[in-house]
């Protein structure tokens, strides 16, 4: 069992200051004294994210386990929203269980704030695992922005209206209104020295009144005071068409159905950038969230839009609010707020480079993560997947799109994706995607074999014995029509892990013995460094911890001295850790468990975090060290709880030595004892629960 621990969440900054809006979050306050669901709604532009961002930030204090953040506006498949939420919070999808029910479990006895930002295009299924949460969720409270209600009964809905404005053109005094003070505020921001005066409050008031209050329309229209006067911006916004390019009055009713004000605004922005200014806004509507520069020059550069202007476009851009410009580490990233994105979408449809752009972006990422598989086995391995990790809605569109695209594209990406979900610890995930790209991949291919391969692995992680060997006879066919030796290799691989794992250690080995062989004739060195590890793991199953032993060792020589490759190398510190215990050297397990766990702390791997702590404990356990063992056994749970799942679902065998060391150590010290020892591992922050396991100590730290 395992107790919860307080997070305070993980909210954006509430900046800039939010104007106005008082009553709206007095009314927030009110219906969540009622309601558990409180859905925001209103039309884009209208500030439904800043009204939630401030609401949750004032809300905050009142719940004991915090607020927590999710902007759904780069998902773009409902099938991946759970995972989406998770990876908000301080869980990971590091689970072979649906997420959705992790997420329930996760939240069952937590109080708590979530807010689901920009929901609408997501109405379905964001209605689902609303219901859900906090049917499984008693101390939840949910608020959402959405263009759309959920359509939900518990639901309690507040339309968000546009800030008010000057009652009329010669309401003078009406520049004391939100929307006034709002455009007085960002003018100020971008024309320092800006301030109302009696000669420009005339036209401070009829701009408001012509953009009808609107927060965005405001925002984009006071960026061009930059270089325009007050009363010159307010002449060119007269005409609500005026702006309009005669392609925008062609196409006007397929353009997006947004307020007309906010629709006269962007147009009128895009009217003002440059040709290439346009041209960059519009294929940068691809990207899902954000982008950096080199992005942008890869999917969007070519001779109408050449590479080395980029950058001066990207800062143009921002200069006119058009993007948002986000630090990131020593990386520079780039966002498009959401509406925004949908008028550069239009517009890339209009000028037909819809197909073309999205092909662009999934070769792009293709290549990325191409790159990163054919480097997973080196010393490159970690600063590669963290350079993915702030893309993963981008990885998550490209296969979108290429599944969109049918045929053999969508295996293509999947056939590289394995690397980035082997070190991310996502076996649902990646199963979900392969299944969707082979049933667009009917004819065999390379890339539809190595999906078969890993689709084989995943499942086997997944406790998924039966689908793991369907995979694994298809991959075998596929090798054989194509008539691959090498090919053949990993598919006699895959199906020798899949029978191990399934009980057949014996039948699995002689499998991977035949695989081994096939390698080293097609001189295959990734191919018989994984072969190694996972006959490794067969003799750790069949009872041959000595065997297996050799094997690690093989499989780490074969990295080389001073690798600092770490999947794979923590992989087997782990399951050597566990072949030490099984033969009786648990000095050697203590070495090879506390390596392993520095090495997937780093890499912030969950699940093996999870594996290696536990193989501490169970030294600890062996070595009489029981308070040690109990401690540790909580911290298991801890990092499980964020896990979403336990480290050896795939093992009955590992399980039941993981039950025989917890019994132990719960025998040894008495129930109560144990308990407290266990809740106080568990109770403790991941950094601390590390460096305790780390150290050589007894004594857990005081609580």
């Amino acid at each position: 069992m395992t107790t919860r621990k307080q997070h305070t969440g993980n909210l954006p900054a509430a900046t800039p200051e939010l104007i106005g809006r008082r009553p709206e979050l007095t009314e927030i306050r009110r219906l969540f004294t009622d309601a558990r669901l409180v859905t925001l709604t209103g039309v884009g532009g209208v500030g439904k994210t800043r009204l939630a961002l401030q609401s949750a930030h004032e809300a905050q204090p009142a719940y004991r386990d915090g607020a927590w953040w999710v902007e759904l506006s780069p998902v773009r498949y409902g099938s991946v929203l759970a995972l989406a939420i998770a990876e908000e919070l301080p869980l990971a999808d590091q689970t072979t269980r649906p997420m959705i029910d992790v997420l329930v479990d996760y939240l069952a006895e937590r109080e708590m704030l979530l807010v689901l930002d920009t929901c609408e295009h997501l109405v379905g299924p964001c209605a689902l695992a609303v219901e859900a949460l906090l049917r499984g969720a008693p101390a939840l409270r949910v608020l959402v922005t959405s263009r759309r209600p959920l359509g939900m009964v518990q639901e309690q809905t507040l339309t968000v209206a546009p800030l008010a404005v000057p009652e009329s053109d010669k309401d003078v005094a009406g520049a004391a209104t939100d929307a006034a003070v709002l455009l007085a505020a960002r003018a100020a921001e971008v024309a320092p020295g800006f301030a109302v005066t009696d000669a420009n409050r005339p036209d401070l008031v009829r701009l408001c009144r012509r953009l009808d209050g609107l927060p965005l329309a405001i925002e984009l229209a006071a960026a061009r005071l930059r270089e325009l006067s007050l009363a010159e911006l307010t002449e060119r916004l007269e005409d609500r068409y005026a702006v309009l390019s005669s392609a925008e009055k062609v196409a006007r009713d397929a353009a997006p159905p947004w307020h007309q004000a906010l629709r006269t605004a962007i147009g009128w922005s895009h009217e003002l950038c440059t040709p290439a200014e346009r041209l960059l806004w519009a294929r940068l509507s691809v990207f899902a969230g954000g982008f950096d520069a080199e992005s942008a020059r890869q999917v969007c550069a070519d001779a109408h839009l050449p590479g080395t202007k980029i950058q001066v476009l990207l800062d143009a851009l921002i200069d006119k609010s058009i993007l948002n410009w986000q630090p990131s580490g020593s990386t520079e990233r780039y966002r498009m707020l959401d509406t925004i994105r949908e008028y550069g979408a239009w517009w890339l449809e209009a000028i037909g480079e819809r197909d073309d752009g999205r092909r662009r972006h999934v070769g792009h990422y293709t290549s990325l993560i191409r790159h990163f598989a054919d480097r997973f086995l080196t010393s490159e391995q970690v600063p590669l997947y963290w350079g993915l990790v702030p893309d993963r809605e981008n990885l998550r569109a490209a296969l979108g799109h290429a599944l969109d695209d049918g045929g053999n594209e969508a295996v293509a990406v999947t056939a590289a994706m394995w690397a980035y979900w082997v070190c991310a610890g996502q076996p649902r995930e990646a199963g979900h995607w392969m299944d969707l790209a082979l049933e667009h991949a009917s004819r065999p291919s390379v890339d539809r074999f190595t999906t078969l391969v890993w689709s084989c692995t995943f499942a086997t992680y997944r406790g998924e014995h039966t689908a793991a060997l369907r995979f694994a006879d298809a991959a075998q066919e596929d090798a054989d029509r194509l008539a691959d030796r090498r090919l053949g290799g990993y598919a006699a691989m895959s199906r020798g892990i899949a029978l191990a794992y399934s009980g057949e250690p014996g039948s699995g080995l002689d499998l991977l013995h035949r695989a081994t062989e096939i390698f080293r004739e097609v001189d295959d060195a990734s191919g018989t460094c994984l072969a190694a590890i996972r006959r490794g793991i067969a003799h750790t199953m069949g009872g041959n911890p000595g065997a297996a032993l050799a094997d690690f060792d093989e499989a780490l020589d074969l990295f080389g001295e001073g690798s600092e490759e770490s999947y794979f190398t923590a992989f087997i510190l782990t399951a050597s850790g566990i072949a030490h215990i099984l033969f009786g050297d648990t000095t050697a397990a203590d070495r090879a468990g506390r390596r392993a766990l520095e090495l997937q702390y780093a890499r912030d791997d969950l699940l093996g975090q999870a594996a290696s702590l536990s193989v501490l404990a169970w030294v600890a356990a062996q070595d009489g060290r029981h308070p040690r063992s109990a401690w540790l056994f909580g911290a298991v749970c801890a990092v499980e709880e964020l896990a979403g799942s336990a480290p050896f679902v795939g093992n009955p065998k590992l399980g039941a030595l993981h039950a025989q060391f917890h019994a132990a150590a719960r025998q040894a010290l008495g129930d109560q004892r144990y308990e407290a020892l266990h809740r106080q591992g568990a109770e403790q922050p991941r950094p601390a629960a590390v460096h305790f396991a780390l150290s050589n100590h007894d004594a857990p730290p005081a609580p």
